[in-house]
C-alpha cells in the first residue's frame, strides 16, 4: 500500500514520524509532505525525515490564507495525482483532504482540535475516519458532518507519541547557554497565525508575564516562539538580561523536561508538559480545549489569564519541592495508562483496506 501524509506542524512531524516508521515497518511505502514553515521544516531536518516542501504558510491575514491554500492544493493535487496514493493521512490539512477529495484517495483524518473550527469544516466531513483523544466526545466532532461510527477514539493524548519512550537530551540547556544548576522557566506564546484564535487575540500577554518574571523569580527564562516575525517581536520587546529569546529549533520535550515550570499559551506544549511531569501553567488565549479541561481535572495543570497570579504560581512551583514531585507522580500515573495513538491508527487503516 502507498500511504501519502502531509505534515504542517512540529507535533504532526513528531506524531507522524513514529506513524510512518510502523507503516514501512509493514512494507508499505510511505510518501511525505509538508509546506515551507520555519519550525517545521528546520525540526524535520533535525530528525533527518525527508518531505518534500509543497507550498507555504499563509500566516495571519485571511485573504493570504485563501490564495496560499489555493495554490498549495493545485501543487499538491499535479503531485499526487502522479504519486497516486492508496490513501491519505493529516491532522485536518485542508490541503491534503481537498486533493484526497477531488482525487478519489480516502482521506483518513487525527485531530484533537475541534476548536479550530475552520479546519475542522473544511476536513472532517470529507475523511473517511476520524482519529481523536478519548476526551473529546464524538458528539463534538459529529456537528462537523462525519457519522459517529467512523470516528474512533484512542486512549491517549497526542504527545504520547513521542513521549513513551523519550530520553532527554542532556546538550539542550548547554546549547542554549543555561545554567542547568539554576531554575528555569520555559514560555511559548500563542499559535498567533491560526484561524481560530484571529478573531479573538488580543496583545499577548506573555511580554507582561515575563517582565513581571523578571522582578520576582530569580530564574533563567526562556521563549520559545513560533514564527521568524514573533521572534523580533518579543526580542524587541525582552531586553532582560535573564530572558533567552531563541531563534532556533530546539528538542522541546527536553527543554521542557530541563525545566522547573512551563508557562504556554498553545495547546501542544500544554500537554506535553503535562506528560513529562513538569508544573504547567496555560495561558491559552481563547476557552480551554477539551485536553486542557481533563489535565486541569487531573491536577496536572493550572490555567489563568492574569499575569501576576501566574508568576505567583510559577513562584510557588519553583520554591516548592514537594509539589513538583507530586506533578511528577500524578504524570507517571497517568502515562501508563494511555496507548499508543499510532497503533490505533496504523490498525484501523489495515482492517480497512
Amino acid at each position: 500500500m502507498k500511504v501519502w501524509i502531509d505534515i504542517l506542524t512540529p507535533k504532526q512531524a513528531l506524531f507522524f514520524m513514529e506513524l510512518s516508521s510502523k507503516f514501512e515497518e509493514q512494507g508499505h511505502q510511505v510518501i511525505t509532505t509538508t509546506r515551507r514553515y520555519r519550525e517545521v521544516n528546520q525540526l524535520l531536518s533535525i530528525k533527518g525525515l525527508k518531505a518534500k516542501v509543497i507550498g507555504e504558510h499563509g500566516g495571519r491575514k485571511l485573504f493570504k490564507k485563501l490564495i496560499s491554500s489555493a495554490e498549495r492544493i493545485i501543487k499538491l493535487a499535479t503531485l499526487i495525482k502522479k504519486v497516486s496514493p492508496d490513501i491519505a493521512i493529516s491532522f485536518s490539512s485542508i490541503e491534503a483532504s481537498r486533493v484526497s477529495f477531488g482525487l478519489n484517495i480516502p482521506h483518513y483524518c487525527v485531530s484533537d482540535s475541534p476548536h479550530a473550527e475552520a479546519a475542522s469544516k473544511l476536513t472532517v466531513p470529507l475523511s473517511k475516519k476520524l482519529f481523536t483523544p478519548f476526551v473529546i466526545p464524538k458528539n463534538v466532532w459529529s456537528k462537523y458532518g462525519i457519522p459517529k461510527e467512523n470516528i474512533i477514539h484512542y486512549r491517549a493524548l497526542d504527545p504520547i507519541v513521542w513521549l513513551k519512550n523519550f530520553k532527554v537530551d542532556e546538550n539542550v540547556l548547554s546549547m542554549l547557554n543555561i545554567n542547568k544548576n539554576e531554575p528555569v522557566v520555559t514560555v511559548r506564546p500563542e499559535e498567533a497565525f491560526a484561524a481560530y484564535l484571529n478573531k479573538n487575540l488580543k496583545e499577548t500577554l506573555i511580554v507582561e508575564v515575563v517582565k513581571l518574571l523578571t522582578k520576582k523569580i530569580n530564574a533563567q527564562i526562556v521563549v520559545l516562539p513560533r514564527y521568524k516575525e514573533q521572534i523580533s517581536f518579543f526580542k524587541r520587546k525582552l531586553k532582560e538580561k535573564n530572558v533567552k529569546v531563541v531563534d532556533k529549533v530546539v528538542d522541546g520535550a527536553s527543554l521542557l523536561a530541563s525545566s522547573s515550570v512551563f508557562i504556554g499559551a498553545g495547546g501542544t506544549m500544554i500537554a506535553e508538559a503535562a506528560l513529562i511531569g513538569i508544573p504547567t501553567i496555560s495561558c491559552f488565549p481563547s476557552k480551554p480545549t477539551y485536553v486542557e479541561k481533563f489535565l486541569i481535572k487531573q491536577n496536572l495543570i493550572k490555567r489563568s489569564l492574569n499575569p501576576k497570579y501566574i508568576v505567583k504560581l510559577a513562584l510557588k512551583y519553583i520554591e516548592n519541592k514537594n509539589i513538583r514531585e507530586e506533578i511528577a507522580k500524578k504524570s507517571k500515573e497517568l502515562i501508563s495508562t494511555m496507548e499508543d495513538p499510532t497503533k490505533v491508527i496504523l490498525e484501523t487503516i489495515l482492517k480497512d483496506k
